[in-house]
């Protein structure tokens, strides 16, 4: 218990010089009380798992011919959560009563929307490393700003801008050639015609021949043989019409539970239905609500989310990927560096047993069968 502890304070240590402010310097009351509120009572470490930094490289032979929305992706579910700027305005997306009571009350209000708005504390960078595929980008624009910077969002802007995460991730695709992300851009509030056209530019700009046009089925092998390494979900229909490098938006199962067994009971009611016939998530991200927080003064969307953590382990180890109805996809969870999210995701391809003829065009997608761990 002793080492989770001292793993856990180094990390609040790192993110405290990130945002500019050691927990050693706290300046002033609104400093010590955001402190107090923003620790919870349940202690956890986080780890990045290094040898997931090239997993898709390391799978065998047989699964490159694998459309990659019947392979087990590991996502991140609201990824840039952990560089929200506490001293932003609260998106416009929100409530009055939330705009109203941060307005007047923000010594407490501020560090309660803060501890239930972030959801990982691993950087980009390092939720590629420790083998994340799916990033789930929240982007908008800041009211009232007339500069063409757009940020991400939850509750709060972030303190860093869409365009230099997009460099950031190509600087890490280019020292992982084998690789493959998905990029989900959603959300768009405050986005307007002028600003979907610049950060689309920007988006071709960046990655350039590493996207992957939409009418490409996206095995391993196609994407290695064509250095395609980027597929860029776009939850606007009206500017994916008019760009081949943008793929429609991926459908997200969000269960909108506060309870573990709740959330479990939505997806597998969701497999019943049947998966969508391309890539789609299944969230195991918990939700709360205000009735939630009011009964958990002291708690956050950490301690809920970790609590959660060891029955969600059971039902993600239970799941298959492929084409059948009741398989998934992409699973994305809150603080994946913590637990073994993210490998038990990506195992659960060993349970994929391919039929010997893949390598034709029309091989894995309708007849893969399934063999035990």
């Amino acid at each position: 218990m002793r080492a989770w502890q001292d793993e856990e304070k180094k990390l609040k240590d790192r993110n405290s010089v990130r945002k500019g402010r050691s927990s050693r310097h706290l300046r002033t009351p609104y400093d010590v009380l955001e402190q107090l509120l923003m620790e919870g009572p349940l202690q956890t470490s986080v780890h990045v798992c290094h040898e997931n930094g090239r997993w898709m490289s390391k799978l065998p032979e047989k699964l490159w011919d694998i459309p990659l929305y019947n392979l087990s992706l590991p996502g991140s579910h609201d990824t840039m959560t952990y560089c929200l700027d506490k001293n932003s305005a609260v998106s416009g997306n929100e409530s009055k009563l939330v705009e109203i009571l941060n307005k007047f009350m923000p010594c407490i209000v501020r560090p309660i929307i803060m501890k239930w708005s972030i959801t990982q504390v691993l950087t980009v960078t390092e939720q590629l490393e420790a083998g994340v595929r799916y990033l789930d980008f929240r982007i908008a624009h800041k009211a009232n700003d007339p500069s063409m910077n757009l940020y991400f969002v939850h509750m709060v802007y972030t303190t860093v801008v869409v365009q230099d995460i997009l460099w950031e991730v190509l600087k890490w695709l280019e020292t992982h050639p084998q690789e493959v992300v998905i990029l989900a851009c959603r959300n768009f509030d405050g986005l307007n015609k002028k600003l979907h056209c610049h950060l689309i530019a920007c988006i071709k700009e960046i990655f350039q021949c590493k996207l992957c046009p939409r009418n490409v089925v996206p095995t391993l092998r196609t994407m290695w043989q064509h250095g395609y390494q980027v597929i860029v979900s776009y939850e606007e229909d009206v500017e994916v019409e008019k760009h081949c490098e943008l793929w429609p938006a991926i459908p997200y199962w969000w269960g909108n539970r506060t309870s573990t067994h709740a959330l479990i009971q939505y997806l597998e009611r969701m497999k019943r239905m049947g998966r969508p016939e391309k890539f789609f998530v299944a969230g195991i991200n918990l939700t709360e609500n205000l009735r939630y927080i009011l009964l958990h003064p002291f708690g956050s969307l950490k301690d809920m989310t970790l609590r959660s953590l060891p029955c969600l382990k059971i039902w993600v180890r239970q799941q298959y990927p492929g084409a059948q109805k009741e398989c998934i996809n992409i699973i994305a969870g809150d603080f994946i560096g913590n637990d073994d999210f993210v490998r038990d995701v990506i195992e659960l391809n060993t349970k994929i047993n391919p039929p010997l003829d893949c390598h034709s065009k029309a091989a894995g997608t309708n007849n893969i069968s399934f063999s035990a761990l």
